[in-house]
């Protein structure tokens, strides 16, 4: 009766890293409308500037926000240097260009010594010791922690764009561009800070990925797509969204781990099951639980 609750707890702690990545695909679509292919490279980047940072003796903490302010910058570059130029054009265009970089992130990883193995953190000493136990499932304090610290960047996220001045004129260029234009907002001002933040929060969730799990370039960089279906879910346009699907999805893709893996020939259940409900959503609800409904004149 316990393997429920247990499948419960661990679908959330992966889910609320899922919501995290998944924020940065929300931050650039709600900005621009571009869907950032790149960004499973970008939370790589993230992770393995801050362990190449404590492997070198600085403190995990200050590690981790040198990774942060430095993705920050990247995204900043990303869209200064490559999609400001594709204003414009078609967005088939612009996807093209995020996948062209994805490519060139990763061989530029891969010239590192991060870029194959598997590596690990340094356990901080107020993440070792004995962690805490729900149901049977045991949580280790790097495990509570990474919760802990997707949920209040998240939160911290959601309050941004309701409430502070730059978050609503964040919202308003995504409504409508040209009226933001009309007003005096600056359209490329707010797209560079879009990117920005995308990057900040890709380091962020790489981070605490590794922290949880290790650091490979293929786990990093596959979170990155893994995450598409909880952006469909949640819809591409909503911050309560990535939070919702992110949550969603890791709950039901432990659960399918849980209950399938024994039922299906060679198991592996919990890595399509996502897509799998992307597929549904897809055909279903288009714009997600959270999304933005478009309906265009004819």
């Amino acid at each position: 009766m316990e393997l429920l609750p247990q499948l419960l707890i661990a679908g959330v702690v992966i889910g609320s890293v899922y919501a995290l990545a998944a924020l940065g695909f929300v931050l650039i679509y709600k900005s621009s409308r571009v869907i950032n292919f790149a960004h499973g490279q970008i939370i790589a980047t993230g992770a393995f500037i801050a362990f190449a940072l404590t492997q070198r003796g600085v403190n995990f903490w200050l590690a981790g926000l040198i990774a942060m302010l430095t993705t920050f910058v990247l995204g900043m570059l990303i869209e200064r240097v490559f999609l400001r130029r594709m204003v414009g054009q078609p967005i088939i265009a612009v996807i093209m260009v995020t996948i062209g970089l994805s490519s060139v992130i990763d061989g530029l990883i891969h010239l590192t010594p991060y870029g194959a193995g598997t590596f690990a953190f340094e356990r901080p000493a107020l993440l070792t010791g004995q962690g805490i136990e729900l149901f049977g499932l045991p949580l280790s304090k790097t495990q509570i922690a990474g919760v802990l610290m997707a949920l209040g960047l998240l939160g911290g996220f959601t309050y941004f764009f309701n409430k502070s001045t730059l978050g609503i004129t964040m919202r308003a260029v995504a409504d409508d561009q040209m009226a933001a234009m009309s007003v005096g907002t600056s359209v490329e001002r707010v797209f560079a800070l879009a990117w920005a933040a995308a990057g900040l929060t890709a380091a962020a969730a790489g981070v605490i990925l590794g922290l949880m799990s290790g650091l490979t370039l293929g786990g990093l960089a596959g979170i990155g797509l893994k995450v598409f279906p909880v952006v469909i879910l949640g819809g591409l346009d909503s911050v309560i969204g990535a939070i919702v699907g992110g949550m969603l999805i890791g709950i039901l893709e432990n659960l399918s781990a849980g209950y399938l893996d024994g039922i299906v020939p060679g198991g592996g259940t919990r890595e399509v099951f996502p897509f799998i409900i992307l597929i549904i959503v897809l055909l279903i609800r288009p714009y997600g639980l959270f999304g933005t409904k478009e309906i265009e004149r004819v």
